[in-house]
């Protein structure tokens, strides 16, 4: 079976996220909420968050983008570490890591709520644009060039950061973009090299 933490974590996600949409009690249980977490320790929170989605296209969109680019993440932790624990390690810690700044910023904030898989999602996009910069995505439809669409990805997501009001969590989708890379590069540093030849030398594709 190729792939099975990928597909399960998006059976997980998928099933959770459809349980909460019926049942409050599972949202209020789970959501990142910064004040359940500072003072009542419930630091299951900085990584229960991100199996809730507010709605059906929130999840689909999450997970549609998880099955296309963790499959192969997935298989590239695989060959590289030769463990199947790298890449759920690797998800988990990327749905904390990217909720850090938000969960820093408002601690006592009892009016802050975070939900989805965002976060994590683009640290597998990045991790993906890592190795393969040139390969064409295509955003609703349209193909762009992989490294094209990182560089817009981050300056909307900077832009929309400081400018707010679209209740979406920008500052969760930098920071999981920046620990997709870092993971990567930590996990074999050769792959700077990679990037850079690929980089210098553009095949679409």
């Amino acid at each position: 079976m190729q792939s099975p933490v990928t597909l399960v974590l998006i059976a997980i996600t998928a099933l959770v996220s459809w349980l909460a949409f019926n049942d409050r009690r599972i949202v209020d249980r789970t959501i990142l909420w910064p004040p359940a977490v500072s003072q009542r320790r419930e630091y299951w929170r900085l990584v229960s968050y991100g199996f809730l989605h507010a709605d059906f296209p929130h999840l689909l969109f999450n997970m549609v983008t998880l099955f296309f680019f963790g499959r192969l993440i997935e298989q590239v932790m695989l060959q590289v570490t030769g463990s199947l624990l790298t890449y759920p390690l690797f998800y988990l810690a990327a749905l904390a890591v990217s909720i850090l700044p938000s969960y820093l910023k408002n601690q006592k904030n009892p009016n802050y709520f975070s939900l989805g898989a965002s976060g994590a999602v683009s640290a597998v996009l990045f991790a993906f644009i890592l190795i393969s910069p040139w390969s064409l995505i295509f955003v609703f439809f349209i193909p762009a060039p992989a490294i094209l669409y990182a560089v817009f990805y981050v300056g909307y997501s900077i832009w929309m950061d400081r400018k707010g009001g679209d209740r979406i969590n920008h500052s969760a989708h930098l920071a999981g973009a920046a620990f997709g890379v870092m993971f990567m590069l930590a996990m074999e540093p050769r792959l700077a090299q990679v990037f850079v030849q690929q980089l210098l030398n553009p095949r679409f594709g």
